[in-house]
């Protein structure tokens, strides 16, 4: 007789990680939505799962259905599971509160299906730029409220908020919203100095308000698969962590706007960095303790200035195009520019792993490659998205080894931030319901920025090293709870 198996659950073994990974995108979540899903989602769902389905039903010699209210994996009651995966059932409470629109995209991370919750509305924005209520009325659902005063959003019946403001307001607004017991969504960097990130970590504390901040790359497929192959012992401990950004779009990203200022921004080893040193933070399980930093605006600095007081545009989108190349003939760029272009950071992590990451401003091609060394092996990422590849050498060779020991494509819908963004949204608003663990952590975020900000003081004080200081004790703890007092 067929067995079918609702759930399925990833225990510690030597079983490849990425078929593992497969199976429990499939198996694990159950991806239930409502009865009345219409016929073109279950077609969008299978067009779309369905080299992922064909993989699964090859290791296991089952077979998966998509039935209305969960995917399931049917298959021969003699064969077992292979190694590694512990069959089981959730406790039906613990999906209660799922209330499912719809199944829209497959989720990185391999961690199930993203899934819309029909009980979130989007009620109001506000905005300080004068097209504001235009662009409201072209980009989001009709009926939402556009205000030009922060304060005017309480008067309007929010749950939460998402701040996606210039980094040098986020201390401000952050604090006002906790303190008027709005849950927060605060873009990174959680601050652009110490001290104010200390202070919105407080302000979260003391009025027991939640915070989540948007280090969303713990989202992303590359850095997901990089992480379970770190967990997996494949590669051994972990000893170093290198990271090399190219930074194809930084002209248009960070240099025609207030990015380029360090007023607002502090430099672009925190504003941009941020991402990649909580990330390597999340790789390594440990936290910065020692930085340095080195760096310097090597092409920006002498190109083309737009005239004081003009502007660009309003959004990123109002300027930017592929046709600014090369580097050293673009033009329009913002009136005051004193951030670096190009710069580097080496960092000591708490429990002695070594790190580094280099960005770039002006090469022609835009991603971001992490290689991780252990005990054992490395693991690599060429490229970041969807179709790209991290590979894993664990065999003694004397040349460069095009042909790894294990390769893995990187599977998601989408491009990786893109993605990252919905799948951190969805956990904020998750989390705003319902409380507990989230991936993202605003401890390590504001040892991000702890650590952004002093490579930064290095870089200019001829890379001087700095020791990071660590949170207070108590204050790390409340996060680490998962936001919740200890009485």
């Amino acid at each position: 007789d067929d067995v079918d198996l609702g759930l399925a659950r990833r225990n510690d073994s030597s079983q490849d990680v990425r078929e593992q990974e497969l199976l429990r995108m499939l198996v694990e979540c159950q991806a239930l939505y409502p009865e009345e899903l219409s016929e073109s989602h279950r077609d969008y769902l299978s067009r779309h799962c369905s080299r992922v389905v064909e993989r699964a039903e090859e290791l296991t010699g089952g077979r998966v259905e998509v039935r209305s209210d969960a995917l399931v994996l049917v298959m021969p009651a003699s064969r077992e599971l292979p190694e590694g995966l512990v069959c089981g059932f959730p406790d039906a409470t613990t999906l209660d509160w799922v209330t499912l629109a719809m199944i829209d995209a497959l989720c990185p991370g391999a961690t199930g299906f993203h899934r819309v919750s029909a009980d979130r509305v989007l009620v109001a924005a506000a905005d300080i730029a004068p097209d504001a209520a235009e662009r409201a009325q072209r980009l989001l659902p009709e009926g939402v409220a556009v205000v030009a005063d922060h304060r005017d959003l309480l008067g309007l019946g929010i749950d939460a908020v998402v701040l996606t403001t210039p980094d040098d307001t986020h201390e401000e607004l952050a604090c006002f919203f906790l303190e008027a017991g709005i849950p927060v969504y605060l873009e990174k960097p959680l601050a652009i100095t110490i001290e104010a990130a200390d202070r919105i970590l407080e302000a979260a504390r003391r009025t027991g308000t939640r915070l989540y901040v948007g280090h969303n790359m713990r989202h992303m497929e590359v850095v997901r698969l990089l992480k379970s192959i770190i967990d997996s012992g494949r590669i051994g401990e972990v000893k170093a962590i290198w990271c090399r950004h190219f930074v194809g779009n930084g002209g248009d990203y960070y240099f025609r706007d207030w990015h380029a200022e360090r007023r607002h921004v502090t430099g672009l080893l925190l504003q941009k960095a941020a991402h990649d040193i909580d990330v390597m933070s999340w790789l390594a399980r440990s936290a910065p303790a020692r930085v340095v930093g080195m760096g310097g605006l090597m092409v920006y600095g002498e190109a083309e200035r737009r005239p004081a007081g003009t502007s660009a545009g309003t959004v990123m989108q109002d300027w930017f195009s592929l046709e600014h190349w090369p580097a050293d003939e673009v033009d329009g760029l913002n009136p005051v520019i004193d951030v670096e272009d190009h710069s580097m950071l080496m960092m000591t992590m708490r429990n002695g792993v070594m790190t580094s990451y280099q960005q770039c401003h002006f090469t022609p091609d835009y991603w971001r490659s992490y290689t991780v060394i252990g005990t054992r092996g490395r693991a690599e990422n060429l490229g970041d998205g969807a179709g790209d590849v991290v590979k894993v050498w664990t065999e003694r060779t004397e040349h460069y080894a095009e042909r790894a020991t294990q390769e893995y494509v990187i599977a998601e819908e989408g491009t990786g931030h893109d993605s990252a963004d919905q799948l951190a949204i969805d956990e904020f608003l998750r989390f705003v319901r319902d409380g507990g663990a989230t991936e993202v952590s605003p401890v390590s975020a504001r040892d991000a920025v702890a650590a952004g900000v002093l490579a930064t003081r290095s870089l200019r004080s001829g890379s001087v090293p700095f020791d990071v200081p660590e949170l207070d004790a108590e204050l790390a703890d409340y996060f680490h709870r998962g936001q919740h007092n200890s009485h």
